[in-house]
């Protein structure tokens, strides 16, 4: 249970501080490289802020910072149980990541976000 306890006291830590330390105040945090870049948001660009806003359960917030951020929320804490509980029961974890047609629609699924937050139609999804 070491490893699963070491990847909560983690992610439990991070939150924190990022729930502590706003991210909507300018200077506490680095720009996003892509953006600075491009102009173009990725993926990831709202995170921290969707973050933010779901430890002060501002979860309106959150949807409108990064849909794909709050979705993913449920998905790791449900595999965090399940390593967690199989690692509590002694029993083996799996050696794959995942079925990889799960992993293609995941990265697919990334991919289409990307792109349609970036586009004039999609612009509601763009924090």
């Amino acid at each position: 249970m070491l490893r699963p306890g070491a990847v909560l006291a983690a992610a439990v830590t991070a939150v924190a501080y990022v729930a502590a330390v706003d991210p909507n105040e300018d200077g506490h945090y680095p720009t996003c490289p892509f953006l600075s870049v491009t102009g173009l948001q990725c993926p990831g660009c709202g995170s921290m802020r969707t973050v933010h806003a779901l430890a002060h359960a501002r979860i309106d917030d959150a949807l409108g910072l990064n849909v794909l951020t709050v979705a993913a929320v449920p998905l790791l804490a449900f595999f965090w149980v399940r390593w967690a509980l199989a690692r509590a029961q002694d029993r083996p974890t799996r050696t794959k990541a995942s079925h990889p047609a799960l992993i293609w629609t995941l990265l697919g699924t990334i991919l289409l976000f990307w792109l349609v937050r970036n586009l004039p139609f999609g612009s509601f999804l763009a924090a």
